[in-house]
């Protein structure tokens, strides 16, 4: 999802002169939280210690594997019906795509070394903890009933809320609103989008843990809010701009898929229609009114998408849950503490970690290395 689903859909978004940047920003994320998750990151999200935080005993995934005294592989508490490497493995592509998703906020302005930087502090201290909360089962949200299937809070609105407080202290790109910025090649987001559609039933299906009826109705009703959201995005495209466009209806689906992940393994067919629905609206007005309105520059509309998409499906799992599918209930009011913890939590953390990046190497490049473009001043190379 993350490579290459994440990094064509945001390289064709992007000038020219900056793709192999964003995409080298999705690999090397991948990298950097791939060597955190087992080295800390899993043991600190997935392993029992306070209600806001684990404890050590998988650091560097010691314990992991094999037990002398039983001759079996070891088992995650949470997920006993499988090993627990392929458990970590599954948590690690979470992991790795929620702080990849941020990237696009502030594409083709950021220095590598600060994004180096920050990548690896926000995993720490923003992803894990929110993971613990929410799929621990003593986690501080788990204890109050928030229910977060594959990643509503965890991902989506923990990554939105940071992209834009990120959009908003990196700054404007040099010419935002003063000059057209059009993407460079839609092709590949709209290859990047089919790869993250595809991989996202497996994203949404695999929280059940097991090869059962919930995980079957998990991907379905995510393949149905996807496509209610791409339509519903479309129609009001439409409607307030005369055309439909292919990056809309990309976009719509994303945000369907966004607002139904969190409720995947909670609601049925009529829950999924209307989230989907609803979310596709939401994020294209989130992506478009609020957006120039408030005049931020969130080049890839990681708020307005992930964010408002986030925060729709949180909800909207108050509201259309059946507690015969996932054997739990909830309702808006703790969806919604769910939903403000996080995003002040993010925000926050956020702000703090792009400060000290700031002090330590700067955040953004010259107005001269923007005007080059990144790839060539940052990478040293470029696309012909």
């Amino acid at each position: 999802m993350t490579i290459p689903g994440l990094a064509l859909f945001y390289a064709g978004m992007v000038r020219r002169k900056n793709v192999l940047s964003i995409m080298g920003h999705s690999v090397v994320t991948t990298c950097i939280v791939t060597i955190l998750w087992v080295m800390i990151g899993y043991s600190l999200a997935f392993t029992p210690g306070s209600m806001y935080l684990g404890g050590s005993e998988r650091f560097m995934l010691g314990g992991l594997v094999f037990l002398k005294e039983t001759g079996k592989l070891t088992v995650s508490h949470i997920a006993p019906t499988i090993p627990e490497s392929v458990f970590v493995m599954y948590q690690m592509t979470f992991a790795i795509i929620t702080p990849a998703l941020i990237t696009g906020a502030f594409a083709e302005r950021i220095k590598f070394s600060a994004l180096i930087l920050f990548i690896g502090l926000w995993s720490l201290l923003v992803y894990v903890p929110i993971a613990h909360w929410v799929w621990e089962p003593a986690g501080w949200f788990a204890l109050h009933g928030v229910l977060d299937f594959a990643g509503g809070t965890v991902v989506h609105i923990s990554a939105g809320v940071s992209g834009l407080v990120a959009a908003v202290m990196v700054g404007r790109r040099v010419g935002y609103g003063q000059e057209a910025m059009p993407p460079h090649n839609l092709v590949l987001t709209v290859i990047g989008a089919s790869l993250l559609w595809v991989g996202w039933l497996g994203f949404n299906g695999g929280s059940a843990l097991a090869a059962d009826g919930r995980a079957g109705l998990a991907v379905l009703v995510t393949q149905v809010a996807t496509a209610a959201g791409a339509l519903s995005w479309m129609a009001v495209e439409w409607l307030r701009r005369g055309a439909p466009s292919v990056l809309g209806l990309v976009s719509g689906a994303l945000s369907g898929i966004v607002a139904i992940t969190p409720a995947s393994g909670f609601v049925d067919i009529q829950g999924a229609l209307a989230i989907g629905a609803v979310a596709g609206v939401a994020c294209y007005l989130g992506a478009t009114v609020l957006k120039s309105f408030l005049g931020y520059d969130d080049s890839l509309d990681v708020f307005g998408v992930h964010a408002i998409g986030g925060v729709v499906g949180s909800l909207l799992t108050g509201v259309f849950v059946v507690e015969s599918i996932g054997g739990v209930t909830t309702t808006v009011g703790i969806q919604a503490f769910g939903v403000g913890i996080t995003a002040v939590y993010a925000a926050f953390v956020t702000m703090v970690i792009l400060y000290v990046v700031n002090k330590l190497v700067g955040l953004r490049v010259t107005e001269k290395e923007e005007a080059e473009g990144l790839d060539i001043a940052q990478h040293g190379e470029t696309v012909s």
